[in-house]
């Protein structure tokens, strides 16, 4: 287990999904943003979810996804479906 596994919502295999994407540190996910950070995710795993988009915002935030403001969670699902329609 690495670094990002050990935030919240994140687990090894998402970290696998980061590391992949080459995002390695908090501060890197952080940089980046949790939409970034899920478009690499989705680039190679076609099955990334509103959830891990999610999860990665409430990563950065430091809290687990459905405790994000609904404002957040308003403003992912309206990316995530733009990416989906």
């Amino acid at each position: 287990m690495g670094e990002l596994a050990k935030l919240v919502n994140i687990g090894v295999v998402i970290e696998e999904q980061l590391n992949s994407a080459g995002i390695t540190t908090y501060d890197q996910l952080k940089e980046l943003g949790s939409k970034e950070a899920w478009l690499k995710i989705r680039a190679i795993d076609s099955s990334a979810c509103l959830h891990r988009l999610c999860a990665l915002e409430g990563a950065i935030q430091g809290v687990k996804k459905s405790l994000l403001s609904q404002e957040s969670k308003a403003d992912l699902q309206d990316f995530y479906r733009f990416f989906n329609s």
